[in-house]
């Protein structure tokens, strides 16, 4: 159920000042220390945010698609991985179970993924299983009351931190592609759940993926998700949402290196005039500006429609292409316009540009987006 405008309103202007007050400030230490302080993410979870998509019957906000996508404008504003360190509980940690869940899985676990006592982690991605996810090796066999999960999963957000994780596994090894494979709530305490060091990488410091790995972890038949062989149709409506989110925090970037790059070019003299005044410096600024407008309507538009009970799959993989790919131009941009102090640190322009390099890549891949669309567009996707 929506909320009404006075109080989406006082939600947003929180999360802003939240991002301005508290996060904003301590970006530099993140990245230096690659960790978001304890302090930060009890305030996080005090304020909601590991709750945000979750039904307010277990503790969460209920927010509606085009609510979440508001947030996450502004959760775009600040370092990425301050939204990393609760988005796996808003989106692809929990979806599955919010919209799978039998009565007695979602109350034993949603209340504790809406306060944050529970970190989820959506595990997929294999060493040999990346955009061909239908590929997936992890077994799960059936052994009386409980399943037997044996397998490997790569780059897992938040697995360092997680307690619960969805796992996709094969639970019919002779059923190849998406159709043998289903999904799992799998606690991290059973015996044979480890979980590997967390990754260098080339941006967003502070949050974290692991590999993990399953050695005869004994899962009990209660914890799968949906019928056996349903785990593609879970991962996909999860994902529709997942990517709607990730656009919206694409915007959010954007637009907060937009408005550094207008600051900095008022600023900053050249030949004896601010920056601004040359109309190459305006003509960036003008295809920026352009171009987060055009993404932040798509998302908007798309969320809209989600909310209406319509199928977006194709209306998410629009707003997640352009809007990924917007947010690297965009960042390109703001380099150039910062000239040498946008490939120092000083200013954090660089470390942006490096952190939403990601964003073309997970939750589906551009490559894999354009895929998604054109097989909507060809089954007569309504535009």
């Amino acid at each position: 159920m929506a909320y009404d405008a006075e109080t989406r309103a006082q939600l947003i202007a929180g999360v802003r000042r939240f991002v301005e007050e508290r996060l904003r400030p301590i970006e530099a230490e993140v990245a230096e220390a690659d960790a978001v302080p304890e302090w930060a993410l009890k305030e996080m979870a005090a304020l909601g945010l590991y709750g945000l998509s979750i039904p307010q019957e277990f503790g969460g906000l209920g927010l509606t698609m085009e609510e979440e996508c508001l947030v996450g404008f502004e959760l775009g504003r600040c370092s990425p991985a301050f939204r990393s360190a609760f988005g796996t509980n808003v989106g692809i940690g929990s979806q599955g179970l919010v919209m799978f869940g039998t009565d007695e899985q979602k109350a034993k676990y949603l209340p504790g993924i809406a306060s944050g006592a529970i970190v989820t982690s959506f595990a997929l991605t294999e060493p040999e299983a990346g955009s061909d996810s239908a590929a997936v090796r992890t077994q799960a066999l059936r052994d009386g009351d409980v399943y037997v999960l044996n397998g490997a999963k790569r780059y897992i957000t938040n697995a360092n931190r997680a307690g619960l994780f969805t796992v996709m596994a094969r639970t019919d090894p002779d059923v190849k592609g998406g159709a043998g494979v289903s999904a799992f709530l799998v606690p991290r305490e059973l015996k044979g759940v480890s979980v590997g060091k967390p990754e260098k990488k080339m941006g967003q410091q502070g949050a974290h993926i692991c590999d993990v790995h399953f050695d005869d972890v004994r899962v009990p038949a209660e914890n799968r998700l949906g019928e056996e062989g349903e785990g593609f149709k879970v991962a996909m409506r999860v994902l529709d949402r997942g990517r709607l989110h990730i656009a919206s925090v694409c915007c959010g970037v954007a637009e907060r290196l937009i408005e550094d790059c207008v600051k900095y070019a008022g600023e900053r003299k050249q030949f004896g005039q601010a920056l601004a005044s040359f109309q190459m410096i305006q003509a960036m600024l003008a295809d920026s500006r352009t171009e987060a407008y055009a993404a932040r309507s798509m998302v908007l538009d798309a969320a809209k429609r989600r909310d209406a009970g319509e199928n977006v799959t194709m209306h998410a993989s629009c707003a997640k292409l352009y809007a990924s790919e917007m947010v690297g131009r965009v960042a390109d941009r703001a380099v150039q316009i910062f000239g040498g102090a946008g490939y120092t640190a000083d200013h954090g322009v660089e470390r942006l540009y490096r952190d939403v390099r990601i964003f073309r890549i997970y939750e589906g891949t551009s490559e894999i987006q354009r895929l998604v669309i054109a097989r909507e567009m060809m089954r007569g996707g309504s535009i």
